[in-house]
């Protein structure tokens, strides 16, 4: 079964994450718990923190609430990690511990090195193979049945923002999962792609789509494309062809997303606020809750730690983008250019000033935080605007104030 396979229409947006698809209690009750139907973060994270995001506090207004926040890589790699494998390592010291019996993750599809596979690890050798980003919508909740099934008490969840709102909600909502003890691992996520359009969009990246087996946009305004014989093509983001500017090919479910960095996990692992350095591989860590702690101090002294870098502030870089951004989401083009917007090599011209001069560090993750938040929130305004007053979190209409936007 892939992950469009568990799409139900009736359910309206759907971001395939696996819990409706589980034969263990009815599909009705796995709808109740859709972020897509209860809407981002609002009750749930107060439920979880015991309190609403500070107003007066810029950076967990963007990036949640957390008891700590720092740049870290392991001080020995993982071979074939994508970064330096923090998330792989926390989940090997949790299952090697026994603080949790089995891991709820991600392999790669046999059919597809991009795509993804549900799996309930419980051997070392099945976590190692969980490694690496698999950038399409990917139903890693599916794998609880499993775990349901062979009656474990103790399980981690690797996954992204929609996977982290449903299983809180339906964990405490329903009876099934109730006497487990969960751990979750959040992935910083957007703009994944359903799994039957991945090539026709790799294929206007890379010059090689075959070989690629790793894809990330990175701070320097250019995607990382990782081949199998180790080099890396750099891709200028402002070079990319504009039929891939059109919101039309990215899930509805990605664009309807307000949970960027992955808010309501026990610890969220990713890179934005990481700084971009030669031969460093360093991610971003946001300690959020007591379990999130227990699952860093598993890993602490493996890691080399470093403070988050850079200048906060990135309000032009923002409003240089916010008509064209609101533009886009509002006019639906009847088709677009297979042409690249700029040469390749402007493009490349362009993401080295942007990098030079513009948002780094902390700044970077500011910046990538807003542009997202504002190009969703206008996406669900104009093209679902049913789903706006559901979906839409209080502080993000705060955060588009900040830029005098129109709500």
């Amino acid at each position: 079964m892939t992950e469009t396979d568990n799409a139900n229409p009736e359910k309206g947006i759907c971001s395939s994450c696996g819990l409706c698809s589980i034969k263990e209690w009815p599909m009705q009750e796995s709808i109740q718990s859709c972020v897509f139907k209860n809407g981002w973060l609002g009750k749930r994270e107060k439920k979880l923190f015991g309190r609403e995001r500070k107003p007066d506090n810029p950076e967990e207004m963007r990036f949640g609430i957390a008891q700590e926040r720092f740049t870290a890589q392991l001080k020995n790699p993982l071979p074939d990690a994508q970064w330096s494998g923090i998330i792989t390592t926390i989940a090997h010291r949790a299952f090697e511990s026994g603080m949790v019996e089995g891991v709820v993750t991600l392999h790669r599809s046999e059919e597809n090195r991009f795509f993804s596979q549900p799996v309930l690890a419980m051997t070392t050798e099945e976590i190692d193979a969980s490694r690496g980003n698999k950038p399409v919508l990917s139903p890693v909740l599916r794998s609880l049945q499993t775990a349901v099934r062979k009656k474990l008490k103790k399980i981690l969840v690797i996954g992204a923002a929609c996977h982290i709102h449903v299983l809180r909600d339906f964990q405490e909502r329903f009876p099934y999962l109730q006497n487990m003890e969960i751990y979750t691992i959040g992935i910083p996520c957007v703009d994944n792609v359903q799994r039957n359009q991945f090539n026709w969009i790799l294929e206007r990246m890379s010059k090689s789509p075959g070989t690629a087996c790793h894809m990330e946009f990175m701070q320097d305004f250019r995607i990382h494309i990782k081949h199998t014989d180790g080099t890396v093509e750099k891709v200028p983001f402002f070079s990319l062809p504009e039929e891939l500017s059109n919101p039309g090919i990215f899930p509805e479910s990605c664009m309807g997303c307000f949970d960027y960095l992955n808010s309501l996990s026990d610890i969220t692992v990713g890179y934005l606020a990481a700084r971009l350095l030669p031969d460093q591989n360093r991610q971003w860590v946001m300690v959020r809750t007591e379990k999130g702690r227990k699952l860093l101090d598993l890993v602490n002294d493996e890691l080399a730690r470093y403070p988050e870098e850079g200048k906060w502030e990135c309000k032009k870089f923002i409003l240089q983008n916010t008509e064209r951004i609101i533009s886009s989401m509002k006019e639906q083009k009847a088709s677009y250019s297979p042409d690249r917007k700029i040469p390749v090599w402007v493009g490349h011209l362009l993401s080295w000033m942007l990098s030079m001069s513009g948002p780094k560090g902390i700044g970077f993750a500011h910046y990538s935080v807003d542009f997202h938040l504002i190009r969703h929130y206008y996406y669900v305004k104009y093209r679902c605007p049913e789903q706006l007053t559901v979906l839409v979190p209080r502080h993000v209409r705060s955060i588009l104030q900040e830029y005098d936007l129109p709500l």
